[in-house]
């Protein structure tokens, strides 16, 4: 059965010493930019750790740190409050002595001066700096982008305000066949729209999943009634004062009054590029969440760390990689850092289908599925050498932790034993 619900999957639970606890005796500052679901979870390591001395926690947006994967689901779909997604209740944070500043805008890191500067010219010093900053939407450069009506769905305000825009009946497009355009496809058909998803690659998510995955997902999505254009952009938006229509490359206009762009992200890395630290793609770090200044973390969709397990560098925009590396991050700026190294992991709600994946699978050798993609309950298996890479389930999580355990122990499979139904997984990890 499908998970329905983002509040279903596991978060960490912590236990955070109270304002009667904390004595602040410590006269440090540990400073946090970016009030992120990173820079909760930085904040909250702090306290969990014992740091006594001064918390701030610095954010651009109105709101505290916030869960952001029910933006594309729940909460567009109106079944949870802001107040819900904040996965820190801010009685919390009172009692942690955590110095929230929300609608503030960091414009400068001064290494020199341990300093931060704030767009209102204020500074604030630090013995210890995290970055937390996460990544900004990519902006689709067309004519008429800038019309009301057209939209990107990254924070909760833009959440709030494709909710406003929604009527029954109204035709939404939506420019981006990833996982955001996907979920939005999905909630937007549930309010009652008829969305259209335009795509210039020929095939859905293909820089995460196989040909296979892509072609289930094509013929998913246009069962549950939505418009699928493989191999089509944007040229214009068109209206008066107001999305009327879009215009394709190939020269079709489609009559909408919604527009949801969701072209992938850019790391919001420039504070640390300006501070002279290295950036590539991302904040360089490394396994510790240390960056090339001994006294500055980061975390989150922001950074760019090795992976061991991969073998390589890789940017994750991911709800545990913020929370994992928020933790190792609070960690490292107490001295106490331990690696952080873990197989990615994603998850999608699409209308009834769960989908979860583990891995980023450079090359395999050989795919295998088990179970039965009509029905929409299967786990597909990259194979390595004879060795699970990487996996993605639908509907299937169980077998999905499985072959999670079976990767981390390299064990040794066969497509044969992966595909009959007969086989218990859990017996695999025996060998």
């Amino acid at each position: 059965m499908a998970i329905r619900s983002w509040s279903a999957f596991p978060r960490l639970k912590t236990n955070i010493p109270t304002a009667f606890e904390i004595t602040m005796s410590d006269d440090r500052t540990f400073l946090i930019i970016g009030a992120s679901q990173a820079g909760g979870w930085v904040a909250q390591t702090l306290r969990k750790e014992g740091f006594e001395g001064k918390v701030i926690l610095i954010g651009e947006e109105p709101y505290l740190p916030y869960e952001r994967p029910p933006l594309s689901k729940a909460a567009l779909l109106g079944e949870v409050t802001v107040n819900s997604t904040y996965f820190w209740p801010p009685e919390t944070l009172d009692e942690a002595n955590i110095e929230v500043r929300l609608n503030t805008r960091v414009i400068e890191i001064d290494r020199n001066g341990k300093e931060i500067v704030t767009e209102g010219g204020e500074r604030i010093a630090y013995d210890k700096l995290a970055i937390t900053t996460g990544a900004r939407v990519r902006e689709l450069p067309v004519e008429g982008a800038d019309l009301p009506g057209v939209f990107y769905l990254r924070t909760m305000e833009n959440t709030l305000a494709i909710r406003d825009a929604v009527k029954d009946g109204a035709t939404a497009m939506i420019v981006g066949g990833g996982w955001i355009g996907l979920e939005c496809a999905a909630t937007l058909t549930k309010l009652g729209c008829n969305a259209i998803v335009i795509e210039s690659a020929d095939r859905l998510c293909g820089r995460a999943v196989t040909p296979e995955i892509s072609d289930w997902m094509l013929k998913f999505h246009t069962g549950h009634g939505v418009d699928v254009r493989l191999g089509a952009g944007i040229k214009k938006f068109q209206g008066v004062g107001q999305l009327e229509s879009a215009v394709l490359s190939g020269g079709d206009t489609i009559e909408c009054s919604i527009a949801v762009v969701g072209i992938g992200v850019i790391p919001n890395a420039e504070l640390a590029r300006d501070a002279g630290l290295e950036v590539d793609n991302g904040i360089v770090v490394d396994d510790r969440a240390c960056t090339s200044d001994p006294d500055i973390v980061a975390a989150g969709d922001v950074t760019k760390h090795p992976n061991a397990l991969l073998g390589r560098r890789i940017r994750l925009e991911s709800y545990e990689n913020a929370q994992n590396q928020g933790i190792t991050a609070g960690k490292a700026m107490l001295d106490k850092a331990e690696p952080y190294s873990e197989i990615p992991w994603f998850w999608s709600d699409q209308f009834d289908a769960n989908l979860q994946i583990i891995g980023l699978p450079k090359d395999w050798d050989e795919t295998a599925t088990r179970g039965d993609k009509d029905s929409n309950e299967f786990v597909t298996f990259y194979l390595k050498d004879g060795v699970i890479d990487g996996a993605i389930s639908v509907n299937n999580p169980r077998d999905l932790r499985i072959a999670k355990r079976l990767m981390l122990g390299k064990k040794q499979v066969t497509i044969a034993e992966l595909i009959n139904p007969e086989t218990k997984m859990q017996g695999l990890l025996k060998r």
